[in-house]
């Protein structure tokens, strides 16, 4: 599957954006899908999972309750939903498919990266 994230833009802290993750060439519906962020520096890091069919969902600590992670396997498209942005939810995100396990151990397609930049 080859997997195309957008939304990404400046936002003043406090501000939402919603990314999308469009896929493409597979059914969506055979991957969990994950969001992951990389800050300048810092290492890629784990934000959110959600099942094939939406039922579960993981959030890392530092997003939860801010972030909501979904899915719209008919569009073939997740989305990404972040509010209450803070100047270190600053980074590159990127989302990614994983086709066994819950939660996946090992993501095996990336799309390209959309970079959110939260001003304070």
């Amino acid at each position: 599957v080859q997997l195309q994230a957008s939304g990404g833009g400046l936002v003043q802290a406090g501000g939402s954006l919603r990314l999308s993750c469009a896929a493409s060439g597979r059914a969506l519906s055979d991957y969990v899908m994950g969001w992951f962020r990389q800050a300048p520096g810092k290492e890629r890091e784990f934000v959110a999972a959600i099942s094939w069919n939406g039922v579960s969902t993981k959030y890392a600590d530092s997003v939860k309750g801010r972030f909501t992670i979904s899915r719209d396997n008919a569009k073939n498209t997740g989305y990404l939903q972040m509010n209450s942005l803070k100047p270190e939810d600053t980074a590159v995100y990127y989302c990614a498919g994983a086709r066994a396990g819950w939660p996946p151990s090992t993501y095996t397609s990336w799309g390209q990266g959309t970079l959110v930049t939260v001003s304070s």
